[in-house]
C-alpha cells in the first residue's frame, strides 16, 4: 500500500528556478492553511506568515537575501516570522514550514528554504512588529525543469540511526 505523505517526504528536492507562471488561488491557499493547521507547543501558535506576490516586492527580498536571490523569480513568496519572546517560535515556525513545503509539493509547487533568523530588512519591508523575528523567506513556483523526483544523495541509513543508543544497529 502507498503512503501518499511518506511518498511526498521521498520525492520533494529543492526548487531555486521557477517558471512564469503564477499559482491558482486554491492552491497558494492550501500552502498557507497547511503552515497554520500545523501542530504548535501548547498551541500557542506563535508564528506569522506574510504573503507575498508582487513582483517588486520579490525582487526586494530576493535582494535582501544572499542565499535567496531565486525569490525573485518565484510566483509567490511567504515570510515566516515568530514571537521573539516565545521559547517554541523557531520550533513551531520551523514545523510549519516543512508543513507548506511538503503540501506546495504534493501540487507540484517547488520551493526551498532560505535565510534563517536576523532579517531585520525583510521584517521591515513585510511591515512586521519588532516582537517578530524573521526566520526564512519561502519561495514557491513551479519548477523551470522536470527534477529527479525521489533521487536524493543520502547516507545509508544504518550510519544516521540507531536503535535505543547510539551505535546500536538500527537494521
Amino acid at each position: 500500500m502507498t503512503n501518499p505523505v511518506f511518498e511526498v517526504v521521498r520525492t520533494v528536492l529543492a526548487v531555486r528556478e521557477f517558471q512564469e507562471k503564477p499559482i491558482p488561488d486554491e492552491v497558494v491557499h492550501r500552502i498557507v492553511e497547511a503552515g497554520h493547521l500545523t501542530a504548535s507547543s501548547i498551541n500557542l501558535q506563535p508564528w506569522h506568515f506574510v504573503l507575498v506576490r508582487h513582483r517588486n516586492t520579490l525582487r526586494e527580498l530576493g535582494a535582501m537575501i544572499n542565499t535567496g536571490r531565486y525569490i525573485a523569480a518565484a510566483a509567490i513568496a511567504i515570510v515566516v516570522a515568530y514571537e521573539k519572546e516565545s521559547e517554541y517560535g523557531i520550533s513551531d515556525a520551523s514545523r510549519a514550514i516543512q508543513s507548506m513545503v511538503l503540501t506546495a509539493w504534493a501540487d507540484g509547487v517547488g520551493s526551498n528554504w532560505t535565510g534563517f533568523a536576523g532579517m531585520e530588512g525583510v521584517r521591515a519591508k513585510v511591515g512586521l512588529p519588532e516582537t517578530y523575528d524573521v526566520v526564512a523567506v519561502i519561495p514557491f513556483g513551479y519548477p523551470m525543469r522536470a527534477i529527479g523526483k525521489g533521487k536524493k544523495k543520502r547516507k545509508p541509513l544504518a550510519q544516521v540511526v540507531s536503535a535505543e543508543r547510539f551505535g546500536l544497529s538500527y537494521e
